[in-house]
């Protein structure tokens, strides 16, 4: 697969992390193949999780294909540097064309990027995973990689303002291969689930102590933090699902009607 952008805008990105002085805590990396198809399921924290979790293969000099979802594509400039990368346009309400292009990259050997959550988790907790990593795996024949990241919140993230202070330290782990079958993909998903969180509970509590004391807004409740709690937190998007709706609803109102 040609790559002319991907190499120089990882370059700009590492720059950037320079930039902004931050420190990286890269655990497990060892277990990304250098070759053959591979699926890596992320959890999903903030909107620059992509950029980062992509780091996960670095090591291992592999370049991932992230699934990302139709809206990013269709923006002006996003769009056509989405498309530059290789990475696949998810259209939820037609996801069968892009769960096929992500068995065939996985097929070719190309290394591909899933968020199980689908949408950014408000708790900095797991939210329900989507069958659609283990059933992608399991199709294509190859290896899941659970991959959690921690500290991408903090800079750009739902509900927050976006900051880009210096020295932040990025999180991110890597576990042991999983090896769905698609025998039963909601037992395969929990599976998965479960070992993720367990990757979550000890990057969190390896983390910096100072970069996240008591009551820190991007710490889960249960850590001590004051982010929303799942419950709290399913709530809100509930909400935000409901304004979308209505916000659509209105605009196709004022849509001139075909006579």
């Amino acid at each position: 697969m040609l790559d002319l952008t991907y190499p120089p805008i990882i370059v700009a990105a590492k720059t950037g992390f320079r930039l902004l002085g931050q420190r990286f805590v890269m655990t497990g990396t060892e277990h990304v193949p250098r070759t053959g198809g591979v699926l890596l399921a992320c959890n999903h924290i903030g909107y620059a999780d992509f950029v980062y979790g992509g780091l996960a293969a670095h090591p291992a000099k592999r370049l991932v294909r992230f699934m990302a979802k139709r809206e990013i594509f269709d923006h002006a400039v996003g769009g056509p540097v989405m498309r530059s990368m290789h990475h696949i346009e998810v259209d939820r309400g037609e996801g069968l064309a892009s769960y096929q292009r992500a068995v065939d990259y996985l097929r070719a050997g190309e290394a591909v990027g899933i968020f199980p959550e689908a949408t950014i988790s408000r708790s900095f907790e797991l939210k329900e995973f989507k069958t659609g990593a283990v059933r992608i795996a399991a199709e294509a024949g190859v290896p899941v990689l659970p991959v959690v990241l921690w500290g991408t919140q903090r800079m750009l993230t739902k509900d927050h303002p976006k900051d880009l202070s210096r020295g932040k330290t990025i999180a991110i782990t890597v576990g042991e291969p999983l090896h769905p079958t698609g025998a039963d993909p909601v037992a395969e998903t929990a599976e998965l689930r479960a070992v993720m969180s367990r990757l979550l509970d000890d990057t969190i509590a390896a983390y910096p102590a100072a970069e996240q004391p008591p009551g820190s807004w991007w710490l889960p409740a249960r850590f001590g933090g004051s982010a929303p709690t799942p419950e709290e937190a399913a709530r809100l998007d509930a909400e935000e699902k409901r304004r979308r709706a209505e916000r659509k609803a209105a605009k196709a109102a004022t849509r001139p009607t075909q006579g």
